[in-house]
């Protein structure tokens, strides 16, 4: 995630969505802190945020990097009951740097718990990692994994200039057994097994970037409450095959993609569709037919109408010039009889 990408989405959080008077007492923390693995075996970590509630603290975004040790396999990352519904960068697991990095924020900030709530609903990711099963020369006896948050860690208070809050953050201590447990624990697997729910619906929208002089883009986003989004996918097809059904064959040329995704087709002759597909693999489909209004000559038809108006252009000019031709022809040959008529 480069600088200026996340420059601009703090900027546009602060400066958009409203203000509170700034309290430095937010605290990231790794939920369960102290979990036991054996051998094989898989749990799911909460990241989650605490606010000074009393203080009226709200944040409004969280730039994460968590490193995980070498004795732990990150199996998957899952958004789907995060309080954070727009994000500048998606969570991402590197496993050459062992770092989980993601940035997201909500919109009028997350300012804590409200009455009923059991304090399990502050969760921006939920982390999965696997404890290594039997490896050849590997040590025996308890070790301890560590999920911890780098210093690179930041979060943004909600009071209109995007001043950075003073955060604690707290990390996971995983105990590693050396040995298989009775029975094999995991939880994500069952929770992607049992997600039969596709993603909640959403619509796409149209967008020049930069307005009036960009190109446009399609715009989008939607959650999924059980395993979270897994990937957005794309097709345009010619607005004349609109209700043919060449979008839903297998070999369908999808694009993966994120938003805002750069429209292929600029004239906006096209029907676009945008697909979400959630960690289970459920779907839903959202589809836009540009308003006529909007809709321009595309480039292939506009090179296409200017070659023939070009033949057409150059038959004419010739076709022109015989005239001409013929008819200084015709009046060369009556020239030349009139004299004889004469006499």
């Amino acid at each position: 995630m480069n600088f200026m990408k996340k420059a601009v989405f703090v900027w546009a959080f602060f400066s958009v969505f409203g203000y509170v008077s700034p309290v430095n007492a937010a605290s990231l923390y790794i939920d369960p802190p102290f979990p036991n693995l054996q051998m094989g075996d898989s749990v799911t970590l909460s990241v989650r945020l605490d606010t000074n509630e009393a203080e009226e603290e709200c944040i409004n975004a969280v730039d994460g990097v968590i490193s995980y040790s070498e004795n732990l396999s990150p199996v998957d990352v899952s958004i789907g009951d995060s309080i954070f519904s727009m994000w500048v960068e998606q969570p991402k697991i590197d496993k050459e740097k062992r770092t989980i990095t993601f940035a997201g924020g909500v919109p009028n900030g997350y300012c804590g718990r409200i009455p009923g709530d059991p304090r399990l609903t502050n969760t921006i990711v939920q982390l999965i990692f696997r404890a290594p099963g039997f490896t050849i020369g590997a040590t025996t006896g308890t070790t301890t994994g560590k999920v911890e948050f780098l210093p690179e860690t930041t979060a943004y208070l909600n009071d209109g200039f995007g001043t950075k809050a003073e955060l604690s953050m707290f990390g996971s201590s995983i105990e590693l057994g050396d040995t298989p447990g009775t029975q094999l624990q995991d939880p994500w697997r069952e929770a992607v097994v049992t997600d039969t729910l596709e993603p909640a619906p959403f619509g796409i929208t149209i967008e020049k970037i930069p307005p009036e002089t960009g190109k446009y883009y399609a715009i989008f986003n939607t959650t999924d409450k059980q395993t979270g989004i897994d990937q957005y996918q794309v097709i345009e097809e010619p607005i004349a095959n609109r209700f043919s059904f060449n979008w839903g064959r297998a070999d369908a040329p999808w694009v993966t993609t994120r938003s805002p995704h750069l429209l292929e087709d600029q004239s906006l002759n096209s029907v676009i569709r945008v697909k979400a597909i959630d960690k289970a693999g459920n779907e839903y489909i959202a589809t836009y037919v540009p308003d006529e209004a909007m809709r321009t000559l595309p480039v292939e038809s506009m090179v296409l109408y200017g070659v023939l108006g070009f033949l057409l252009l150059t038959f004419l000019v010739v076709i022109g010039y015989i005239l001409r031709k013929h008819i200084q022809k015709r009046r060369a040959a009556v020239n030349e009889i009139a004299p004889e008529e004469v006499v």
